[in-house]
């Protein structure tokens, strides 16, 4: 029994590996588990065990993880932001970032970018 959940830790990791290097991709459930060459029902059994999510909340998880880095960092459009994170529209990645964070992008970029950013002195 051991054995089973040792495997399945390392496929849980595995998935967030995967997720985490594709994150601004589309791809399916099938072409994940495809490539981690497990069946798809038994990958999402699997990380969800492990993880307490889904492979699809990890997924938005990272997304909002780097989308909230270039709303700090950045001064590009949240339209933008949402494009270069991997989501297709601006309203999907606002609904998926205010389902996540709490707060819309734009709210989540004027709470936590430094004041006076492009102002400060050399």
């Amino acid at each position: 029994m051991k054995d089973t959940q040792h495997s399945g830790k390392e496929l849980s990791g595995a998935a967030q590996a995967y997720i985490e290097a594709h994150s601004a991709e589309r791809f399916s459930l099938q072409e994940m588990a495809g490539a981690l060459f497990v069946n798809g029902s038994y990958l999402l059994r699997t990380f969800k065990r492990h993880t307490g999510m889904t492979p699809l909340h990890y997924h938005h998880l990272v997304r909002c993880h780097k989308a909230k880095e270039l709303l700090v960092q950045t001064d590009q459009s949240i339209s933008e932001i949402g494009e270069a994170v991997g989501f297709v529209s601006s309203s999907h990645f606002s609904h998926i970032f205010r389902k996540t964070e709490g707060c819309t992008p734009s709210e989540y970029r004027m709470l936590n970018k430094p004041a006076n950013q492009e102002g400060a002195s050399p």
